[in-house]
This record gives structure tokens, sequence and C-alpha cells, in this order.
């Protein structure tokens, strides 16, 4: 038996939880989703053209876990 590195909880094998390493591979994921949406948009070059909604909902698809925990 273990300790799981990512949940810190007993692991019955000697390896971390498959559910906590899916779990961290989805997360990784997304958040190079968010920190990519700038690039994909082309945003850089013509923020001017986007509408007032779009632009807060980009705002709000790149804010981080982190600014979410603190709400």
């Amino acid at each position: 038996m273990k300790i799981c590195n990512i949940c810190h909880k007993i692991s019955a094998t000697d390896q971390d939880h498959l559910d906590c390493i899916q779990k961290r591979s989805i997360e990784s994921q997304d958040e190079d989703f968010k920190n990519n949406i700038p690039e994909k948009l082309n945003l850089s070059n013509n923020t001017q053209d986007l509408g007032v909604e779009v632009k807060a909902i980009l705002e709000h698809l790149s804010k981080t876990k982190d600014d979410k925990d603190n709400l």
C-alpha cells in the first residue's frame, strides 16, 4: 500500500489511483485549451472587432481555477 501522490489518500496498489491520474490529465488538457483560446481566435490582432458579450465570455473562460476558488 502507498499514498496516492495526487489525492494523498491510501492506494491499495503501489501506484496512484487511475481516476486521479485521469482527472489530472483532463485538468491539464482543459488548462491548455484555455491558454490557447486567444491564439486560436487570433485575438491579439483584432480585439476591437469582438462584441462586449464575446469579450466577457472569453475572459470568463480564460480565468484560472484558482480565481474561481477565491469567489
